[in-house]
């Protein structure tokens, strides 16, 4: 691995994504990319008794998915790194407590999709692991009790506030070749624009991409047109028209190339308000469309920025503001020889 610029890994190895799954709740399954899930659950209970055993089955679905797509054993695999929106991160932990695998607890909110990718990566480009293992979830059930307000409670919300999506997403990523090869990652910075609502994540988040972005510009003397998709993660109707506006002002036009995962996981007749968030937004679309379309030939490179509020109940409860950060990752269509 070298550093490039301030903030980006470039992978000397060349580092593949050998197997990917996607697992989702009943909203995302009749959102317009269902048919891009391996799997969806009818209800909210996922079959278990309550929400955080549902959100647990999600994640433990998604790595049995993943390897048995892959075609590797769990006591193959090195490492697993995982973490949730849950505080102690417990859906992570608790399916780590089921595997014979050498766990990584990682905690990046809404970003942790590509964090856990980004950090397993470097692992495996280092030669720390054959195979490692990259997940996270989450489930609109669970985290509305957490962070907001009980569903039974059935508070209204404004506008501008986001959907939590119910689902799980998993990587195995080794330096065995497959057609889709892990290029680079941009690690962010936290920062914060003194927004404490937590009803307007989009708003809060919208500079961590941008910071993001444009510093994985610098780094690698790259432009928007190097790309044929650059994916945020959860900034949704609010936070997406933000974003390319502080883009444009430094000179980088995204408008033609840019989409965010929280603005395609749900159509406009779903009532989700401003769209979808919550860790598993960004790894259903990716591990599913993206990755799709990178198999078809129909994107080459993308750049998928999973975006996170690095909050927490007390914090908000104590009138605290909204610390974010945003990571991205760079996946490359590679191709395969008969």
């Amino acid at each position: 691995m070298r550093k490039m610029g301030t903030q980006t890994w470039l992978f000397e190895n060349k580092i593949y994504v050998n197997g990917a799954s996607t697992i989702s709740g009943p909203r995302e399954k009749d959102g317009p990319l269902g048919h891009t899930f391996d799997y969806s659950y009818d209800d909210l209970y996922c079959g278990e008794k309550n929400w955080e055993l549902a959100e647990r089955k999600l994640l433990q679905h998604s790595i049995d998915v993943c390897l048995q797509k892959a075609k590797v054993t769990k006591d193959q695999v090195d490492l697993f790194l995982s973490g949730d929106l849950l505080n102690q991160n417990v859906t992570a932990n608790y399916v780590a407590r089921t595997l014979p695998i050498p766990y990584l607890c990682m905690f990046g909110a809404c970003s942790t999709s590509m964090e856990t990718t980004a950090v397993a990566s470097a692992l495996v480009d280092a030669k720390f692991a054959d195979y490692a293992i990259a997940a996270t979830s989450s489930h609109n059930a669970t985290a509305e009790r957490q962070f907001r307000y009980p569903t039974e409670y059935g508070a209204q919300k404004p506008l501008t506030a986001t959907t939590t999506v119910t689902g799980a997403g998993s990587s195995l990523i080794s330096r065995n070749r497959s057609d889709i090869r892990i290029e680079s990652a941009t690690i962010g910075k936290v920062m914060d624009y003194q927004i404490g609502d937590p009803f307007d994540l989009g708003s809060a988040m919208a500079p961590a991409a941008y910071d993001t972005i444009k510093t994985h510009f610098q780094d690698l003397g790259r432009t928007p047109e190097d790309y044929d998709l650059i994916l945020t993660g959860d900034l949704s109707a609010v936070g997406s028209p933000i974003l390319k506006d502080m883009l444009k002002e430094d000179g980088f036009h995204v408008e033609d190339i840019h989409n965010d995962s929280g603005s395609m996981i749900y159509n406009s007749e779903q009532p989700v308000l401003a769209g979808g968030s919550g860790c598993a937004c960004s790894s259903l679309v990716t591990y599913g469309y993206v990755f799709n379309q990178l198999r078809k030939g129909m994107f080459n490179r993308v750049f998928i920025v999973a975006t996170g509020a690095l909050m927490s109940p007390v914090m908000i409860q104590q009138n605290e503001t909204i610390p974010t950060i945003a990571h991205g990752v760079v996946f490359m269509r590679e191709e395969m020889s008969e």
